[in-house]
């Protein structure tokens, strides 16, 4: 049976995390770009996990070619989770996993990651629509990455609609803990993909909003607007800006914090 995410009192939980208490363990394989990349890093008490879906055609750099919702792999997953060790004293497994929402291994995961949503025309089925309710709602958080535009912003609000009716989506504020745990992220800069700093222009200002529940807990984070993927994957490339993936890092870091303490 999947475990059910637990609550403990925030200085507990916060203290757990820091000591590096965490998620549980799941298994299986994803197939990007030309080869199998095994979704089974070594044992550790933290693992990044990304939500993967039904998706045509493929996007990445340096030669990858992955499904949408892996666009960034694995060279962000390379540089965001040795950072986030660094940053914390969290055992940080070396890889994510890759699961669906069909997957009862879902559950044991505080922390979902999920990219490209539009482009990638995802589009979940009904029992895949309760399944990812159920786990917000006992308490998973899932972060959105990667789109971009008012036409791709309608995609996902109309798809979230589904997923969560009558809870509204709104501006995620100062004072709220995701904004001021282990970094205090008072300096909103729009963080660009690499494409947008050669060819792309970036449609819009940036957005960072979310969802809650009837509590006040934060259940998703949706970044409009902005690539956080993309500043992860391109820490090593003179080209990108150095403080975007700095800014980057510390979203990361906030949110896994977050998932892991709320």
């Amino acid at each position: 049976m999947p475990r059910t995410p637990r609550s403990k009192p925030r200085t507990q939980r916060l203290a757990a995390l820091l000591l590096g208490l965490g998620a549980g363990l799941a298994s299986g394989q994803s197939r990007l770009g030309e080869g199998t990349i095994s979704a089974e890093p070594p044992e550790a008490e933290f693992h990044m996990a990304r939500l993967a879906y039904d998706t045509r055609g493929c996007a990445g750099s340096r030669g990858w070619c992955n499904p949408l919702w892996a666009v960034d792999y694995p060279h962000a997953e390379a540089h965001f989770l040795p950072a986030l060790a660094r940053m914390t004293r969290v055992d940080v497994a070396s890889d994510s996993r890759h699961l669906t929402l069909d997957d009862d291994r879902i559950f044991d995961y505080p922390w979902l990651f999920v990219q490209q949503v539009a482009q990638g025309r995802w589009q979940p089925a009904r029992r895949e629509i309760e399944r990812l309710r159920e786990y917000l709602l006992r308490g998973g958080f899932l972060v959105f990455d990667d789109f971009h535009g008012e036409s791709e912003w309608w995609y996902f609000e109309s798809v979230m609609r589904e997923v969560l009716p009558g809870r509204p989506i709104v501006d995620i504020p100062q004072d709220d803990a995701l904004m001021n745990l282990l970094f205090s992220l008072d300096k909103r800069t729009q963080i660009p993909g690499e494409r947008h700093l050669r060819w792309q222009r970036m449609q819009g200002p940036p957005h960072w909003r979310g969802i809650y529940d009837e509590s006040g807990r934060l259940m998703v984070a949706i970044n409009h607007n902005i690539d956080m993927g993309d500043a992860w994957e391109h820490a090593d490339d003179p080209y990108y800006p150095a403080p975007m993936t700095a800014t980057a890092y510390r979203f990361g870091v906030n949110y896994v914090i977050y998932a892991m303490t709320h």
